[in-house]
């Protein structure tokens, strides 16, 4: 009985690990990519495996640039992408999105490890500057969490760390002003943050529009764009 009313602890890991494709694009481009999905073909199992995928940005080049990268891997196979672009459905980061499927070799993969010692994904995997961002539920007790990660480590020769650790009963779920500061991009969460920090969104305003552009060092013109951006994603309803 304790096991069940203990287990199913919530972490959000930052990892990296050797061999990945995405991790390797973004960590050399400015585009990100989440991780839908992973499954096994009768055709390619068990020497690989496919993914449904979604490259993200603020501009197109940059996407492309991460999907050139992608394909130019020596752990990816084909990128296959989509005719109809599902990435805003999905709740993508960036201004622009790219669905693809990839086939890769499961090898490659860190998700089986993280099974094996009690971690169960529960949401996409994001990609961004070389590292991956994991939301899971842990299996076990929470005093098992340490053992755990340092089984992944070894046998993944993975970099890992807990960002947060929410308790088995809910108490630190997400909000939903959080799931939907996800959606945006690094730039626009920081330029909004700052903004907010700053007063800007008080009345009287804290900061001028100038004066905010001048704290994050960027045009006044960028950073409205931004602010806009932002703002537009936060709101929808």
């Amino acid at each position: 009985m304790s096991q069940v009313l203990n287990a199913g602890t919530r972490l959000t890991l930052d990892l990296w690990h050797p061999n990945c494709w995405a991790i390797e694009a973004t960590e050399r481009t400015g585009g990100g990519v989440l991780a839908h999905a992973i499954y096994d073909t009768p055709r390619a199992a068990p020497e690989s495996v496919n993914g449904l995928f979604t490259a993200f940005g603020e501009t197109t080049a940059e996407v492309e640039e991460a999907l050139d990268e992608i394909r130019a891997s020596d752990h990816a196979g084909e990128v296959l992408e989509l005719q109809e672009r599902f990435g805003r459905a999905r709740d993508a980061p960036g201004n622009v999105v790219r669905e693809f499927f990839l086939e890769y070799d499961p090898d490659d993969m860190v998700c089986p490890t993280l099974l094996r010692h009690g971690f169960v994904h529960s949401a996409p995997v994001r990609i961004e500057g070389g590292r991956e961002e994991w939301q899971l539920c842990f299996t076990g007790e929470r005093p098992e969490i340490e053992a755990a990660l340092d089984g992944v480590r070894a046998d993944a020769g993975a970099e890992v760390s807990v960002v947060s650790i929410t308790a088995a009963d809910g108490s630190a779920a997400r909000s939903e002003r959080d799931q939907r500061l996800d959606t945006l991009t690094p730039t626009q969460r920081e330029v909004f943050e700052e903004a907010r920090a700053a007063g800007y969104y008080e009345w009287p305003r804290g900061c001028s529009t100038r004066e905010l552009a001048d704290r994050v060092d960027i045009s006044k013109t960028t950073l409205l764009e931004h602010l806009r951006k932002a703002e537009s994603k936060l709101l929808d309803p």
